[in-house]
């Protein structure tokens, strides 16, 4: 017998098994996850990455792990995981780029 991860009720569907959420709890998860995943982040930071999710801006290369993203202008795209990014500002390390945040945000979705 598998139960929800959430709310620790008896799971019956074969998709709700494989997600270990049923359908509104798994809502509920995501919503919380994306949450945490904004708070930690510059509003500025998290705009712009949401920004870059509605205009397509971000694509799975390697299932929803690896994405390659397009830079802002336009004229470059990059690597990015949740971890790490292939863009100037990733490479520094400073800051977390919009691009990281991005990634984060579709694993979550995924």
């Amino acid at each position: 017998m598998t139960r929800c991860r959430y709310c620790n009720r008896k799971l019956r569907s074969a998709r709700s098994i494989a997600l270990g959420y049923g359908p509104t709890c798994r809502a509920k998860a995501l919503k919380e996850a994306r949450a945490r995943v904004i708070a930690q982040h510059r509003p500025t930071t998290v705009d712009k990455a949401e920004l870059l999710i509605a205009d397509g801006g971000i694509v799975p290369l390697r299932g929803n792990r690896v994405w390659r993203v397009v830079s802002t202008d336009g004229t470059a795209t990059y690597k990015t995981h949740a971890a790490a990014c292939t863009c100037p500002a990733g490479v520094r390390g400073r800051a977390t780029c919009y691009h990281r945040v991005a990634a984060e945000l579709m694993a979550l979705a995924a």
